[in-house]
């Protein structure tokens, strides 16, 4: 099985107990997500650890090991068993290309064990975004709030098209990044004054504001306001990026954006590609560690 040549040498270890009160807000984007692992690696070894996270798709598997403090977790599930086909394949235990048992219960929950304690400890929020199907709207599921956070964050992770919807509690979902794709705005509107949002496509990426209609209506005829948000999804991301970029600029949040162009797919087999991006994460985030100490601690 293909695994990263840099496999062994990968951060590891536990980050500390110490909070600081503001909200991580992380993009998906399957396995460009790799991005975020290397500066929440980096962010965890440097002791910063805010207090509620919040993730879209891939963004929110990687935000539960952050939310647990675990150190080079997320980097070695994409590095290591990406091609094992219990978790990336069409024969999953699952309904879609992703082995979510795998991840959360079956051989690499039980090789490298989820630290439940933490995650679960009061103080520390975890919202993972997904998209109801039968309104087209963001549902905002929090751990302490929900039936099942790890079924939550398996419906973020469900891709359109590929995947079946995710039921529960009564409703049907799918990925998040249908209806919210940086859910920058949920964090203003709980209040926190520190924001840091971890960005997977470089400041200047816009999507093509085209649409594939009649894909939607062939795949989702029943869930009409769903289609909509496929049709508009484009658009709307780029008005959230436009909003970001404002935000940022005026030190009201603070954003890490990839500092080279992203060419992986969103499914990407390539190994030296995946760890080369992991770690443009990680340098990325190393290099901007006294400008995010400066804007954490700095008061209105």
């Amino acid at each position: 099985m293909k695994t990263f040549f840099g496999i062994d040498d990968l951060p590891s270890g536990h980050a500390s107990n110490r909070l600081i009160h503001g909200c991580m807000v992380l993009e998906g984007g399957a396995f460009r997500a790799l991005y975020s692992e290397g500066v929440l690696d980096a962010l965890m070894q440097a002791d910063i650890n805010l207090d509620c996270t919040i993730g879209v798709s891939g963004g929110a598997m990687n935000g539960l090991s952050y939310t647990m403090g675990q150190i080079g977790r997320s980097a070695l599930l994409n590095l290591k068993y990406r091609h094992d086909p219990e978790y990336v394949g069409l024969h999953t235990q699952n309904t879609g290309i992703i082995g979510f048992d795998f991840v959360f219960k079956g051989r690499f929950a039980q090789e490298h064990p989820w630290d439940l304690d933490t995650f679960y400890q009061k103080e520390r929020r975890f919202v993972a975004v997904c998209t109801d199907l039968e309104t087209g709207k963001a549902t905002y599921f929090e751990k302490s709030r929900c039936d099942d956070i790890f079924k939550a964050v398996e419906a973020s992770a469900s891709m359109p098209y590929v995947s079946k919807p995710i039921k529960m509690q009564g409703g049907l979902y799918l990925d998040g990044g249908c209806s919210v794709k940086i859910p920058v705005q949920w964090a203003i509107d709980q209040g926190y004054e520190k924001i840091v949002v971890v960005r997977t496509r470089p400041r200047s990426y816009r999507k093509k504001e085209h649409t594939m209609h009649r894909i939607h209506r062939l795949f989702y005829k029943d869930y009409p306001a769903f289609q909509q948000q496929l049709d508009t999804s484009n658009r709307r991301y780029n008005e959230e990026c436009d909003r970001i970029d404002q935000l940022t600029d005026t030190h009201r949040i603070f954003t890490f954006y990839p500092s080279e162009p992203i060419t992986i797919s969103r499914l990407e087999s390539n190994m030296d590609k995946l760890g080369q991006l992991y770690y443009l994460g990680y340098e990325d985030a190393k290099g901007q560690l006294a400008q995010l100490k400066t804007y954490l601690e700095a008061t209105k």
